[in-house]
């Protein structure tokens, strides 16, 4: 340790999303010296299996001094401590969960499998530390965490789930949101609705598309874009709505050009989600900060994002209050929700990281 400057190995067999969004960022803005240790971000379950391996690997053949292992929840975290356990024996340990294999929300049709879920248990139980990224999603892990160990025969050890609870704590990730500035546009006349999510089953677009059927219906007038990351093949739900609301569509697929997404958020009027999970909301955070109005379901993370002004409870609500918003823009508050997105930049965050990460690094010591 060299002052109050730590030497950290941030471990992260995913590196792609937001798990690499979150740690570049970390890197950039931190006092700490990062030193990144990753894979690339495909195959996750064989990477929540055997990617601590190969990093366990080069962790022992890297030179650059460690004070603490920022380690992610897609590592197997006892395969990567007892395979480097020469070198990290006396190094704390921290473990980030930006999701977990327990409450993440299986596709139709499909049975989770619990290896996984265990995995991700035994690597809480083997770090020192873990940091959670919302306290939404530090409830719903622990509520599940018993049911899940309870399906096992026998040894459940559910007596040390309060001692992992003891060692996990709410670390809201930080967000490169002052980029966002230089890419800065004026809006046009016609409302913009926002769709800036993932192309997957857990956001919802069905229901999204429900509810935008009906306010076309209403006869209002409104413009669509459809951005954020889509892997499937046949994302059928959008394939239609392309042709649905052709009329209404400015954009439509994945923007790889941070300022071509910078400008169409600035561009837009009015963000919503439909999302059935949600851990965070990194994607609302970002269109809030570029003076999006958010409409946002009464669930999950949302409720800590926003005030309750910019909530819904069900279809009919979100309805009822994009048609109110469509056709009275000056309605839209944009303003108020960028100040609340503004909390989320690296400016505010990384010094909570950093002061967290010290505070660690001097209070855990090893095993006599």
């Amino acid at each position: 340790m060299n002052g109050d400057s730590l030497s950290i190995l941030a471990v992260e067999p995913y590196h792609g999303g937001s798990h690499r969004y979150f740690l570049e960022g970390l890197a950039r803005h931190s006092r700490h010296r990062l030193q990144l240790l990753t894979l690339p971000a495909r195959y996750w379950k064989w990477r929540l299996h055997g990617g601590a391996v190969t990093l366990a690997e080069r962790a022992l053949a890297a030179e650059a001094p460690c004070d603490l292992v920022l380690a992610s929840d897609m590592l197997n975290l006892p395969t990567f401590l007892a395979l480097t356990r020469r070198r990290f024996w006396q190094t704390p340990v921290v473990l980030y969960f930006h999701e977990n294999q327990a409450t993440y929300p299986m596709p139709p049709l499909e049975k989770r499998d619990l290896t996984y879920a265990y995995i991700n248990w035994a690597s809480l139980a083997a770090a020192d530390r873990a940091w959670v990224n919302s306290r939404y999603h530090l409830r719903e892990f622990f509520r599940e965490l018993p049911r899940i160990l309870k399906h096992f025969p026998d040894y459940q050890n559910l007596e040390s789930v309060a001692a992992a609870r003891g060692k996990s704590e709410v670390m809201e990730p930080g967000l490169d949101l002052a980029r966002f500035d230089r890419h800065r546009r004026p809006r046009g006349r016609v409302p913009r609705i926002l769709w800036n999510h993932r192309w997957e089953y857990d956001k919802d677009p069905e229901a999204f598309f429900r509810v935008l059927a009906r306010v076309k219906q209403a006869g209002v007038r409104f413009e669509l874009a459809l951005a954020g990351h889509n892997a499937r093949r046949d994302p059928r739900e959008f394939t239609r709505a392309r042709a649905r609301f052709a009329d209404e569509l400015v954009h439509y697929g994945f923007l790889d050009d941070f300022a071509a997404y910078a400008e169409l958020l600035w561009g837009s009027h009015l963000v919503v989600s439909t999302a059935r999970h949600e851990f965070f909301g990194m994607a609302v955070v970002e269109a809030m900060y570029c003076r999006c109005h958010p409409l946002l379901p009464n669930r999950l993370n949302y409720p800590a994002l926003v005030p309750q002004k910019y909530l819904y409870g069900d279809e009919d609500e979100l309805v009822e209050k994009m048609v109110a918003l469509l056709r009275e823009p000056s309605l839209l508050d944009g303003e108020t929700a960028r100040r609340r997105a503004a909390r989320f930049d690296w400016s505010a965050r990384a010094p909570l990281y950093d002061e967290g990460l010290q505070r660690i690094a001097a209070g855990v010591t090893a095993l006599p």
